[in-house]
C-alpha cells in the first residue's frame, strides 16, 4: 500500500496566481508559510519559517482566486509532487509542490476571508484532482485549529 498525503496550516505569502492550461482549465498557485518553533539546549527559543508550494486545480482555483489573499490562514490538504525541468543554463531543477485536493479557510468569519471548506477531489487520468460539485453553504462551520488531533 503507498500513501501519499499532506496537511499543512499556515498563512499565504502573496496573492495566488491563477493561470489557464492551453485548454482553458484554471491552475491557482501561491505559497503558504509554517513555522515551527522550539527551545534549544540553552532555553532559547527558536523559530524555522518554511515555506510551501501550492498548486489548486479547476474549481479549487477559482475559489482560490475569488476568496485567498496575502496573509489568508488555510487548511490545505493534498499530494506531494515533484517536477523537473531543463533550465536555461542547462542544470536540472526540481520544484516539490503540494497538489491540493481541500482547502479550508481558516480566517475569522467577518473577516476579508470568510470560512470554506473546499470539496473532496478525486483522482483522473491525468494525475490533476477533478473536484466534486460544491457545497450549498459555503460558510460551513469553522475549525479551530486547537481541535485538529494533531
Amino acid at each position: 500500500m503507498d500513501l501519499n498525503k499532506a496537511m499543512l496550516i499556515g498563512n499565504l505569502t502573496r496573492d495566488p496566481e491563477i493561470r489557464n492550461t492551453t485548454t482553458g482549465q484554471p491552475v491557482a498557485s501561491f505559497t503558504v508559510v509554517t513555522n515551527y518553533v522550539w527551545t534549544d539546549q540553552t532555553g532559547q527559543r527558536q523559530e524555522r519559517a518554511e515555506f510551501h508550494n501550492i498548486v489548486a486545480w479547476r474549481r479549487l482555483a477559482d475559489i482560490c482566486r475569488q476568496y485567498l489573499h496575502k496573509g489568508s490562514k488555510v487548511y490545505v490538504e493534498g499530494r506531494l509532487q515533484t517536477r523537473d525541468w531543463l533550465a536555461q543554463d542547462n542544470t536540472k531543477r526540481y520544484r516539490t509542490e503540494l497538489v491540493a485536493d481541500n482547502l479550508i479557510m481558516l480566517d475569522r468569519a467577518g473577516s476579508a476571508s470568510a470560512p470554506f471548506s473546499g470539496p473532496a477531489a478525486e483522482q483522473t487520468d491525468n494525475n490533476e484532482p477533478s473536484l466534486e460539485s460544491l457545497p450549498d453553504n459555503p460558510a460551513e462551520e469553522e475549525i479551530k485549529i486547537e481541535n485538529i488531533p494533531f
